[in-house]
């Protein structure tokens, strides 16, 4: 029921001093803050299946429409504020209206649970078979032209001869972060097996699945967070060995 975004962009100068584009400044206040994520797809949908959902409230059904309208919203109106797609979005809104309208329909928690470990798994499987093309999404997650500069970074490779060897560090790299979302598969689908045990249409039922999406965080982002983080410093690090320079000489200044 949550949504995770991460995006790439153009262009480095090697000698004249880094100054923000128009664009570039825009792109960053369009991107919404992590406590905006946190309550639009967390905290509101969790507060509205939990408290809310009683019959003589809002009631269960119509508290699955109010609950998943805010991450819904939110994706949307992201999308629409950035003015480009972003696949992850997309998925995150897909993930959530699915999970609406199974819960609508009152199919059997397992297709929730089944659902719910089949969004990340997808994108770890898309990350593999990226590494088959040119555009591996590992350079999009970590190695993109708004973190590092990329014509300074392949210069000093070349001028090692190990730009073929990065490569394969780079590959390397995608199965680590690939692993990140197969493990946030494995736990979607334990947290939704575990948590998921009332019928569907039922008050009890709503503030199972409100306790599924607060748990989500600590119970799935996190861990998952940490892994896509053992991949930035194995690739940081190898950077800093195949070019015999410090990962701050490729930083570019925001």
């Amino acid at each position: 029921m949550t949504s995770k975004h991460i995006e790439d962009d153009t262009l480095a100068d090697n000698e004249s001093p880094k100054v923000e584009s128009p664009k570039a400044a825009k792109d960053s206040e369009q991107q919404p803050g992590f406590f905006s994520n946190l309550i639009f797809n967390i905290i509101l949908p969790t507060l509205v299946l939990t408290q809310l959902s009683d019959p003589e409230r809002l009631g269960p059904e119509l508290g699955i429409v109010v609950a998943l309208a805010f991450p819904i919203g939110f994706g949307l109106w992201d999308l629409q504020r950035s003015g480009k797609i972003n696949p992850f979005s997309v998925l995150g809104i897909i993930s959530v209206a699915l999970t609406g309208g199974m819960s609508l329909l009152e199919l059997d928690p397992k297709y929730i649970a089944i659902k719910e470990a089949t969004i990340p798994a997808i994108i770890g499987i898309a990350v593999l078979i990226s590494n088959k093309t040119k555009f591996p999404l590992v350079k999009t997650f970590i190695l993109n032209d708004k973190i590092i500069d990329i014509a300074k970074l392949n210069s000093a490779l070349v001028e090692k001869n190990n730009k073929d060897a990065f490569e394969r560090k780079v590959t390397f790299s995608s199965g680590i972060v690939a692993s990140s979302f197969f493990l946030s598969s494995v736990l979607n689908y334990i947290l939704a097996k575990v948590i998921l045990v009332s019928s569907p249409g039922t008050a009890a039922y709503n503030e199972e699945l409100g306790k599924m999406t607060a748990l989500s965080y600590p119970v799935i982002v996190v861990p998952s967070t940490i892994v896509l983080f053992v991949a930035l410093w194995y690739l940081f690090s190898q950077m800093k060995k195949l070019t015999g320079q410090d990962i701050d000489n490729f930083l570019n200044e925001q």
